[in-house]
């Protein structure tokens, strides 16, 4: 039997964000990437991904489950910080 917190989850909505989210691990070199195995950094691909999830948060006002909110706000949030680790460290090199 589902639980109901997962019911409080749009199962496409959720794939949506973790593709978004993957692809800036992988760009900000936190994660192999899936298709050739390599650790590369992007940080100006990166910051386009966190862009398009913060876009995808303005549009969804208002229209998410407190639970869907609760994931993109804390996949965001996660995601600029590291940018922002990854971002100071290419300034200090």
């Amino acid at each position: 039997m589902l639980e109901k917190e997962n019911l409080d989850v749009n199962p496409h909505l959720f794939n949506l964000i973790t593709m978004f989210a993957s692809s800036a691990w992988c760009q900000l070199g936190k994660m192999q990437n899936p298709v050739d195995g390599k650790i590369k950094k992007d940080l100006q691909g990166a910051q386009v991904t966190i862009d398009m999830l913060l876009m995808l948060r303005n549009k969804t006002k208002g229209n998410l489950t407190k639970k869907e909110e609760e994931i993109l706000t804390s996949t965001i949030s996660d995601l600029q910080i590291n940018y922002a680790d990854e971002a100071a460290k290419q300034i200090v090199c």
